[in-house]
């Protein structure tokens, strides 16, 4: 930290995600953008010049900054592994845009960087601290929905042929990783799987059905089964026009909730002794108002949704847990391990669509 108490970072890849996170950074009290760096000089000196910071053409050049304490790696997909490597060599703490990288292989080896560092590193995933996802978190760990048995991410929005033209990495399988899957639906893959617990097999099929001159997937459709007995339903598409919402349903023997575009839209735990209807139609009392209340919030609110250029305070939350993991020498809430779990199971996706058959996901 400087003599002001603020974190100094830099910002690598200027494009939509890079002035996302110094929009973040700049909303925090104990941070500040002192240096930018692309490998297009007018999107880095433009950045840099709305933040009064240096602006760079390298990472290599960035990183020579003696007071640079961190770096958001907002680069194409499969350029983060080895960038955020870099980083870390170079002694400073990274945060990563999802995902990690667009391979298992790639993010294990830079695992095996950071603890030879010994830097922090947090992987984007703001939506595990909206109060949505925080209010159906805390009712799975306490037990509130009891047995849980199925839940479901759904992901219905709309890229258009012009958003897959706008860069010559997009769509791509060296440097998107993927389609649909990897690229938007992650988000919602994580908060499945960080719901439900651990996924453990999976059956797929992915299709390219709305979009031209692209190597990846643009709708999916998976069957998971999870660690505990639970069973789960992923649908992920950028061909449903004019595009719609992303959503999560949780579902227990005991409960059920619903976040809709980030926002908690039902809620319902049973009370002590309560059995429901026979037949249980109707849904029961929404406690979701309630639920929200007890975090000092009349509604969730929406976040980054359908539009990845909108700002969440999410996102500051994050970047504030990765500033208070570094202060405090502790892991960031969701640190390259985290990260890495949403992406096996992506990758188990890809796997049993290409054999036609359930595999395991790698742990």
């Amino acid at each position: 930290m400087t003599t002001n108490g603020k974190m100094r970072f830099g910002i690598l890849g200027c494009g939509v995600i890079g002035p996302h996170h110094a929009r973040a950074i700049s909303g925090l009290d104990d941070a500040e953008v002192v240096a930018v760096a692309d490998v297009v000089p007018e999107q880095a000196r433009e950045l840099a010049e709305e933040y009064e910071c240096s602006w760079h053409t390298s990472l290599e050049d960035m990183l020579a900054r003696t007071d640079l304490e961190a770096v958001c790696v907002c680069t194409p997909s499969g350029m983060h592994a080895d960038d955020a490597a870099a980083v870390l060599e170079a002694g400073k703490h990274v945060v990563i845009e999802k995902p990690v990288d667009v391979t298992l292989e790639a993010v294990d080896r830079l695992r095996d960087v950071q603890r030879a560092t010994g830097g922090k590193v947090a992987v984007v995933s703001q939506h595990r601290f909206d109060p949505a996802t925080l209010a159906v978190h805390e009712a799975v760990t306490s037990g509130d929905f009891g047995r849980l048995t199925s839940g479901s991410a759904e992901v219905r929005w709309w890229r258009s042929q012009s958003y897959y033209d706008s860069g010559g990495w997009r769509g791509t399988w060296a440097m998107d990783g993927g389609g649909v899957l990897i690229n938007q639906a992650i988000h919602s893959i994580d908060l499945l799987q960080w719901l439900m617990g651990p996924a453990v097999e999976v059956t797929a099929y992915t299709g390219l059905l709305a979009h031209e001159r692209i190597e990846v997937e643009d709708t999916a459709v998976a069957v998971l089964k999870f660690e505990g007995g639970a069973l789960g339903a992923i649908v992920a598409t950028t061909a449903a026009f004019p595009g719609l919402t992303a959503r999560i349903a949780v579902h227990g023997d005991r409960g059920s909730a619903i976040i809709d575009d980030d926002e908690l839209k039902y809620f319902h735990a049973a009370g002590e002794g309560q059995e429901g209807d026979v037949y249980g139609a109707g849904g029961g009392d929404n406690q979701a108002e309630e639920v929200m209340e007890r975090y000092g919030v009349a509604g969730s609110g929406p976040g980054a949704g359908a539009d990845p250029g909108s700002l969440s305070m999410s996102h500051r939350d994050q970047i504030q847990d990765f500033i208070e993991a570094v202060r405090e020498d502790r892991e960031p809430s969701i640190n390259i391990e985290e990260g890495r779990k949403p992406l096996a199971i992506i990758a188990g996706i890809y796997e049993s669509a290409r054999i036609g058959k359930a595999v395991r996901i790698e742990k």
